[in-house]
């Protein structure tokens, strides 16, 4: 379970400028409460899965029901910054790894 959440925010932290849509660029970092805020406001997302990573480090998804969907990393030093966002996050049926359907 490291292993994958530090590869996923290794590829994250890689490719997140590819990702960010322009107003999200702008305010790309600062306190949790008003990025959680902004991102419940203006784009009507909320939490839908959220991770810890070996670092200390909380990976939160958020997503609407329109599609829209942003990933946010929140540093142990309680900094918050705005790692992806897009379009068309679809939730997918809860598997355990391994199990063959």
């Amino acid at each position: 379970m490291v292993r994958y959440l530090t590869a996923i925010l290794g590829a994250l932290l890689i490719g997140w400028g590819a990702f960010l849509s322009s107003a999200q660029a702008q305010t790309m970092c600062g306190e949790r409460s008003a990025v959680v805020a902004t991102l419940e406001k203006t784009y009507s997302e909320a939490p839908v899965s959220v991770g810890l990573a070996s670092n200390g480090a909380i990976i939160e998804i958020f997503a609407s029901p329109t599609g829209t969907f942003t990933i946010i990393l929140t540093q142990p030093n309680g900094l918050t910054c705005v790692m992806a966002a897009g379009e068309y996050w679809e939730d997918l049926p809860n598997r355990l790894a391994g199990a063959h359907t």
